[in-house]
């Protein structure tokens, strides 16, 4: 699988120079798809009933004086522009090759703002799905072969598939960009990149059959955190009128100016970069090597809180009612933390010692918090603890507020495994529910250490993901022949619980969004942290106080 892996890679690097070797090539648009855009034609391939178009740029590239910019305008071109390749990743620091989800890219450039379209031959007013894709807003692009939109294009969707800019590329504050910036504010730059993304769908989506009116974001993990951005971005307003959400995070994130919930400013974050790159000016950042500043800057890269983009923290923005109110899909997997155990703490020695620990850190509420997360299975019971408190409050959360505003809001829970995933005790580990979602189970479509789907009914629980995925982006409602009625979430919290076999259910995890709602409640009250704040890991409640929130 490694290998096919690199074959892959050596062949969209081979294309891709052999593309820029050529000097604005003319393709051959006699047997091709040809769209006109307001910035130029457009020829892609016709792949069977399909007609795909890769990099087309939404954005001026963000290089020189433009690196820690909000985007600029499209580029236009002359003649007819070549859509058959797709274009660089935006750059990234290396993964490790141990790593699950290790999957380097074929090339990587700081000019990198570009998207891909799949749409049926002829398609009509058709939905229109916006990928943005996870990583940690660190990695990843929207070249995975993972990330291929064909099977949602055969579904009826028009799919389109973004890249963004990533690390301290894209989301690095200072103050010297502050000054510079004529709205007074920086960092969130990957952010404005997806904004851009979607007005560029606006104003160009019908040239390839898609109803612009008719528009589904979606995302997993840093996707589906950006995906919470957008619904409380008022830059993203009107901009689409559905959201797809798959394992989000709605912890605590930096001011721009001052210190909060036990952070420091994005500003003082982004001085203490400079400091360790040895820059004390924006001119020497800029003239810096892209790939060069991403290795070296240590960035941890996450929204800004700066009173525009990002007006407020993701749960105030819900508590006060700012926030799109649109029809979502939103869930989590069961085994999410068991692809993330760096973020475990270390077990106690014996069921009673973790019964201790715990008492001592929650006091009137341990017993709650154990009945939860129980002795009598310690390392099951953290993982648990860590996966509600990062994806499962969250995406909960959403649900019920989008519910509460009136809008349909669907959960689900992905507690499918297969065996290959269950030989390495990987069953439902985060994003495992991707390549099901997609349609793309083979081995040349998965990172090379990914378990490779093996179990019968894989193929049938794709099918069915991708009819409910589809169908609710086309109409606000989840429908697949291959599953039960999908009820929304109400008053009876029901979701679809995706194991085995696909099932209705209510009340997914019985107990756990109210224990987490007021520990959050409580950490915030006292202006602390609330993200990994948690468990064994928790600083005990009603302790001395982080910095205090402004």
């Amino acid at each position: 699988m490694a290998s096919q892996t690199r074959f892959r890679s050596l062949l969209l690097a081979f294309a891709a120079t052999a593309l820029s070797a050529c000097s604005n090539p003319r393709p051959d648009v006699s047997t091709r798809p040809v769209v006109d855009l307001q910035q130029g034609r457009l020829a892609g391939e016709r792949e069977g009933n399909l007609d795909v178009y890769r990099a087309i740029p939404y954005a001026a590239p963000p290089v020189g004086d433009a690196r820690w910019k909000a985007p600029g305008p499209a580029p236009s071109w002359k003649d007819v522009r070549d859509a058959s390749v797709f274009g660089p990743a935006c750059i990234q620091p290396p993964v490790p090759e141990t790593s699950l989800y290790y999957d380097p890219p074929a090339d990587s450039s700081e000019d990198c703002l570009t998207l891909n379209v799949w749409a049926r031959t002829g398609a009509e007013t058709a939905p229109v799905i916006v990928w943005i894709h996870g990583g940690s807003l660190r990695i990843g692009s929207s070249a995975e072969p993972m990330y291929d939109g064909a099977e949602f294009a055969r579904r009826g969707a028009v799919f389109v598939s973004i890249n963004y800019r990533l690390g301290a590329l894209g989301y690095l504050a200072h103050a010297d960009l502050s000054a510079e910036a004529p709205d007074g504010v920086s960092g969130n730059y990957g952010l404005r990149d997806q904004i851009a993304a979607l007005k560029w769908v606006r104003d160009n989506i019908e040239a390839f059959g898609g109803d612009p009116s008719n528009v589904t974001i979606m995302g997993e993990s840093a996707g589906a955190l950006s995906v919470s951005y957008l619904l409380t971005s008022p830059e993203a307003d009107g901009l689409f009128h559905k959201a797809i959400i798959e394992s989000p995070n709605s912890r605590n994130f930096p001011k721009l100016k001052t210190a909060a919930y036990g952070l420091p400013s994005a500003e003082a974050i982004g001085a203490s970069v400079f400091a360790k790159l040895g820059v004390d000016t924006l001119e020497a950042a800029r003239a810096m090597d892209a790939q060069d500043l991403t290795n070296r800057a240590g960035f941890a890269p996450q929204g800004t809180i700066d009173g525009k983009v990002l007006p407020l923290q993701i749960i105030d923005a819900f508590d006060a009612g700012r926030f799109a109110k649109v029809p979502v899909l939103a869930g989590f997997n069961s085994g999410e933390v068991r692809a993330q155990r760096a973020f475990a703490p270390r077990p106690p020695e014996s069921p009673e010692a973790y019964e201790a620990e715990i008492t001592a850190r929650y006091g009137d509420m341990a017993e709650a918090f154990l009945d939860i997360y129980p002795a009598d299975d310690v390392q099951g019971s953290i993982l648990a603890t860590l996966r509600d408190a990062i994806y499962g409050w969250s995406a909960e959360r959403i649900v019920r507020k989008e519910t509460a505003a009136g809008q349909p809001a669907f959960m689900y829970v992905f507690d499918y495994c297969y065996p290959a995933a269950e030989a390495e005790d990987l069953c439902a580990f985060h994003a495992s529910e991707v390549p099901f979602v997609f349609g793309n189970l083979a081995p040349e479509s998965l990172p090379p250490n990914w378990p490779v789907p093996d179990g019968e009914e894989d193929r049938g629980i794709s099918d069915a993901l991708l009819d409910y995925w589809t169908s609710f982006a086309a109409t606000g409602r989840p429908e697949s022949a291959y599953g039960p009625v999908w009820s929304p979430y109400g008053q009876d919290q029901s979701y679809l619980d995706i194991g085995q076999t696909l099932a209705s259910r209510t009340d997914p995890i019985p107990g756990m969004f109210e224990l987490h709602e007021q520990l959050v409640a409580q950490r915030k009250s006292a202006g602390e942290p609330w993200f990994l704040n948690i468990g064994l890991g928790a600083r005990p409640l009603g302790g001395a106080a982080g910095e205090q929130a402004e």
